[in-house]
C-alpha cells in the first residue's frame, strides 16, 4: 500500500525509531573493526554513527599526543593525530596535501604527508610511524598512487615535465612511467601536469594533462593511455583552465575553467564530444555513483541556496544533495570522492564559515550521492581559519575507511598544522543506513 506524504511524514520518527532498534540488534551480530591501524578494536559492536543534519556546535579540545586514540565528543568516531611536526621529520608543517589527492596507499598501510619546504614524507598508515623523506617527488609533483601496487606512487617534475616517473616508495628507486616528447601536435611543449588537482582513472589507465610552453602558456590538453602509452585525444586550447582531471571511469576528461573562460566542460577522452557542467570553476571533485557513473559534485555559490550538487557526467543529469546557505550563513569547503571501491559516496569538509553556526559547519561528513542523501557526520576537524595551510583538506581512502585531514587544532597559527585520522569501521555505510530514513 502507498503512503500520501502526510501519512509518510507522520509515521517517520516511528519508523526511524524501528531503524534505532534494528541497528543495535544488528550491530549486536556485526564485527566491529576496525582490525589494523591505531583505532583497533575501538569501535564497540553497538556502535552507531551520527546520521542526519545534526547540530554540534564546536568545542574545543585539547590537542592530541600524536598515535593515542581519542574519541570525537560529539560522533563518537576515532580520531588519531597521526603526525607530530615539532618532534620528527618533517620539520615546518606536516600536511594533507589535498582532498582531491590519494592520500593512502593501495592496501592502507603507507600515507603521504606533504612538508613546508615541498618535500613527500611516507609514513605508515597502522604504527603511524615516519618511514622517510621520499627520493623524487617534490613541490607540485602531483604525487598519484598506484591502484593495485601499494609500493608505486606516480609522479610528475614540479610544476610539469616531460616524463611522468613512478616511485617504489620501499626501496626509494625511481624508474619512467611515461615520456611524453614528440608525442604531442604543438610546438614548443616544455611541461604536461595537471595543475595540482587532477588525477587518473579509478585504475590509473588513462590521464589527462595540460600542454604548457616553458612560460605556462597554455597549448592544449590531451588524454594519455598508460597501457598502450599512446595520446588518444588533443585539443588545443587558448584560455588556460584551472585544472584537469580524468574521470573515475576514464570515459570523460574534465576541463575546468574559470567563470568567463569557458566553465567546466567534460569532454569525451578524444575530444569529439562535450557536455557543459558549470559556469564556473569550484571546489568539486570527480566520483562514482553505485552503479559506476561519473559524477561531478561542488557547490553552486551561483545558486540562491548555494546548493552542494552533482552532475551525472553521461546523462547531464542534475541532482541537488542540500543547500549551504543556510540561515544567512555559508561556508568555505572541499570534497573528495577517490572512494572508488566504496562508490555512491563522498566526503565533505567545511570550514571558515560565516553568520550563525549551523549543522554543516567546521565538520567533516560522509555524503551520499542522492537525493536526499544520507549525511553521516565523522568528526570536528578543530581547525581555526588561519589561511591556506590551515583548510583541512580531508581526503577519503578508497574504500572510505580512513580520512586524512589537516588541523592547527584549536591555535590560531597559520602553520603549526599537523596531519589527523579518522578510522572509521568498514561497515560504517549499513549501520548509517538502519538509522536513516530518507524519503522513497
Amino acid at each position: 500500500m502507498l503512503m500520501s506524504d502526510s501519512a509518510r511524514a507522520f509515521f517517520r520518527p516511528f519508523l526511524a525509531a524501528i531503524a534505532l532498534l534494528g541497528a543495535f540488534a544488528a550491530g549486536a551480530q556485526s564485527a566491529p573493526g576496525p582490525t589494523t591501524g591505531p583505532c583497533l578494536n575501538f569501535y564497540t559492536a553497538n556502535y552507531s554513527p551520527v546520521v542526519g543534519e545534526v547540530m554540534a556546535p564546536f568545542k574545543a579540545s585539547p590537542r592530541p599526543t600524536k598515535g593515542v586514540a581519542q574519541r570525537d565528543p560529539f560522533f563518537g568516531t576515532c580520531v588519531v593525530r597521526a603526525t607530530d611536526h615539532a618532534a620528527e621529520p618533517p620539520s615546518g608543517f606536516a600536511r594533507n596535501d589535498y582532498s582531491r589527492r590519494q592520500a593512502f596507499n593501495a592496501d592502507n598501510s603507507r600515507f603521504i604527508v606533504y612538508a613546508f619546504n615541498g618535500a613527500w614524507h611516507l609514513y605508515d598508515a597502522n604504527t603511524l610511524a615516519h618511514i622517510r623523506v621520499l627520493n623524487g617527488p617534490a613541490g607540485d609533483a602531483e604525487p598519484q598512487w598506484h591502484p593495485t601496487d601499494p609500493n608505486r606512487l606516480y609522479y610528475l617534475p614540479t610544476n610539469g615535465g616531460m616524463r611522468m616517473s613512478v616511485l617504489d616508495v620501499n626501496t626509494n628507486v625511481t624508474t619512467l612511467a611515461a615520456d611524453f616528447t614528440g608525442k604531442l601536435p604543438w610546438a614548443g611543449v616544455a611541461r604536461v601536469w595537471t595543475r595540482s588537482e587532477g588525477s587518473p582513472s579509478a585504475d590509473a589507465r588513462y590521464w589527462c594533462f595540460h600542454a604548457e610552453n616553458a612560460n605556462f602558456g597554455i597549448l592544449g590538453v590531451f588524454t594519455y593511455d598508460l597501457q598502450t602509452q599512446t595520446v588518444v585525444g588533443t585539443r588545443a586550447m587558448t584560455a588556460r583552465p584551472d585544472h584537469i582531471s580524468m574521470s573515475a571511469s576514464g570515459r570523460h576528461c574534465v576541463v575546468s575553467n574559470l567563470d568567463g573562460a569557458g566553465g567546466t566542460v567534460a569532454w569525451n577522452r578524444t575530444f569529439t564530444s562535450s557536455r557543459q557542467l558549470h559556469g564556473s570553476s569550484e571546489h568539486s571533485d570527480l566520483g562514482l555513483s553505485p552503479t559506476g557513473e561519473d559524477l561531478f559534485i561542488f557547490v553552486d555559490y551561483q545558486s540562491n541556496a548555494g546548493d552542494l550538487v552533482m552532475v551525472n557526467l553521461d546523462t547531464g543529469v542534475r541532482t541537488t544533495l542540500f543547500p549551504t546557505y543556510i540561515d544567512r550563513s555559508a561556508t568555505a569547503y572541499h570534497v573528495s570522492a577517490k572512494n572508488f571501491a566504496a562508490p555512491g559516496w563522498m566526503l565533505f569538509s567545511t570550514y571558515a564559515y560565516s553568520g550563525p553556526e549551523r549543522w554543516l559547519h567546521e565538520r567533516i561528513m560522509a555524503v551520499e550521492l542522492r537525493a536526499s542523501p544520507a549525511i553521516i557526520q565523522l568528526a570536528h576537524h578543530q581547525s581555526r581559519a588561519n589561511g591556506y595551510w590551515t583548510e583541512p583538506h580531508a581526503s577519503v581512502n578508497r574504500d572510505f575507511t580512513r580520512v586524512l585531514f589537516t588541523s592547527n587544532w584549536g591555535s590560531t597559527s597559520d602553520q603549526d598544522v599537523d596531519a589527523y585520522m579518522v578510522q572509521l569501521p568498514p561497515d560504517l555505510f549499513q549501520r548509517a543506513k538502519t538509522l536513516s530514513c530518507p524519503a522513497p
